[in-house]
């Protein structure tokens, strides 16, 4: 392939949705890249390879194309760009990060990782904040509380900046430590303004409202720790990447002695448990399900089957909840048991033990009436009468749920809908061999000169960074102007209801605008 032919097809790669076939093309396009000796573009197609592997699923898939990237990085230096400098800083938080959740690499590995980013942020004038955050967690995961205590001041004292997770979310990870470690009145109040809606982002308040679930119901706290599941899980059940939160919904629902709501909730995930994001969050789902089906046996729900999706060699089957739950037992020790031969440590393996071994904190806690609230909420679709039967994806579903907006908007021969909101022009289109991926595009009204394009990376890397809706990028068109856009792209291989559809065309309209809206503000 020529560079112009691989040029074309990276730039066709990126607009792809996020899984496995994204994945391959552009694994494709970076081994026809190094064959051709464009080390430019192999860069280019592996970080577009990190940013898949980490927004889908298997992330600890990243490493092998960030270390190339790196070693690119600082090989060519004349090939790259400031702002090549800053999305690598962000990508090496990712990194140690996955290398953090997987046994699969070294903690010798995983530390002089983070000890080369310490290096890298120092020498280009950066705060450490981020790597204060890296460094706590690591602590707390080989279960040197004392030390994690010492990095958690620092990552709370330390200066912002533009590599530092949002303002939003750190609270909410910082709550998680301080409950993981008995401070039930410390995490509440450490989450206190994502709770109350004085910080946020896109992925807020559901993920504090799942760090605040254990110190709710360790503080008697019932009541709110049931608003605080519901809320949340309303969210998190729809959302591939939310993975890692539904532990705690489990292990709510096995606290509160909630059996059948829990096993409802695990039955209904355990295909994402086949290919999970990291192993850290595979073993503590594993732990969680098999509390939950162990006190639903001694409650008498043991002769009750849970469907298990067939998953390679594994065949499908219907099983009682205790063999269910033994099996996720032994991937829960399993699994514990690779990270402390890693770490040499027996901390996970004491931490999941414990959570095997829980028993329920009070007798079944009603539930909250699981409502969405209305008044324009981001994901939240207007009040009216989309039905709730579940049914493939359809051009009728989409335009009904422009309908119920009371939209205008257009059909075009392909089926590709379209509308004009403001200052943005969103597409609504069906992908995949079987149309079943909602796929959202926004493109801004703005458009800014090709000489803009580091100022534009900058707006994009920065919106990427604080919002969770759209996944902005930049598009180059050759002709001098520099188009700002936006997509989202949903897998809705098992059907939608019109309620999720008409939300997921409410968020796609409402953030979609808003990100037009901020590129309109530009200078």
């Amino acid at each position: 392939m020529t560079a112009e032919e691989l040029v074309q097809a990276l730039d066709e790669a990126t607009d792809l949705p996020d899984g496995d076939g994204k994945i391959a093309e552009l694994e494709r396009i970076a081994a026809h890249a190094d064959a051709a000796g464009q080390a430019r573009i192999g860069f280019d197609a592996r970080m577009a390879l990190i940013e898949t592997y980490n927004h889908h699923t298997e992330r600890w898939r990243m490493l092998p194309a960030f270390g190339w990237c790196l070693n690119t990085f600082d090989r060519h230096p004349e090939l790259f760009e400031p702002w090549d400098a800053e999305l690598l800083r962000w990508y090496h938080k990712w990194a140690v990060a996955t290398l953090r959740g997987t046994p699969r690499v070294g903690l010798a590995q995983t530390r002089a990782a983070l000890d080369d980013m310490e290096r890298r942020f120092t020498a280009s004038g950066q705060s450490l904040q981020a790597v204060y955050n890296l460094r706590c967690k690591i602590a707390d995961h080989v279960g040197d509380e004392a030390q994690a205590r010492q990095w958690l001041d620092r990552w709370r004292t330390a200066p912002r900046d533009e590599n530092s997770d949002c303002a939003g979310c750190d609270p909410s990870r910082q709550a998680e430590l301080l409950a993981g470690w008995g401070e039930w009145e410390a995490a509440l109040k450490i989450a206190e303004p994502v709770l109350s809606g004085a910080v946020g982002c896109t992925e807020q308040p559901e993920k504090a409202l799942v760090a605040v679930i254990m110190p709710y119901l360790r503080l008697g706290r019932y009541a709110d720790a049931a608003q605080a599941h519901v809320r949340a899980y309303r969210r998190h059940r729809h959302e591939r990447d939310a993975f890692p939160y539904l532990a705690e919904h489990l292990r709510f629902c096995a606290s509160v002695s909630q059996h059948q709501r829990g096993l409802a909730i695990l039955g209904e995930h355990l295909e994402w448990f086949d290919r999970p994001y990291d192993d850290a969050s595979a073993m503590e789902f594993a732990a969680a399900g098999a509390l939950v089906c162990r006190l639903a046996a001694a409650a008498g729900h043991g002769d009750e089957t849970i469907h298990r999706p067939e998953y390679g060699d594994r065949p499908a089957a219907d099983l009682p909840v205790a063999t269910l739950g033994a099996q996720l037992a032994a991937t829960a020790t399993e699994l514990a048991g690779r990270f402390d031969a890693r770490n040499g440590t027996d901390h996970q393996s004491r931490r999941i033990a414990g959570w095997l071994a829980a028993e329920p904190l009070t007798d079944a806690v009603e539930l909250p009436a699981d409502q969405p609230a209305t008044g324009g909420e981001v994901g939240v679709p207007p009040a009216g009468g989309t039905p709730d039967v579940v049914s493939p994806l359809t051009l009728e579903g989409i335009t009904a749920a422009l309908n119920e907006r009371g939209d205008r908007y257009f059909v075009d021969d392909d089926g590709v809908v379209g509308g004009k909101w403001g200052h943005a022009v969103i597409h609504f289109e069906r992908l995949g061999e079987q149309q079943r991926v909602l796929h959202s595009r926004v493109l801004a009204d703005r458009r800014l000169p090709a000489d803009r394009l580091a100022e534009a990376y900058r707006f994009c890397n920065s919106w990427n960074h604080d919002r969770l809706l759209p996944k902005a990028y930049v598009h180059d068109t050759g002709s001098g102007e520099l188009i700002l856009a936006g997509d989202v792209s949903t897998d809705l291989a098992y059907g939608v209801s019109g309620a999720q559809l008409a939300a997921l065309v409410n968020a796609a309209v409402i953030t979609g605008a808003q990100f037009a809206d901020a590129v309109a503000e530009l200078p």
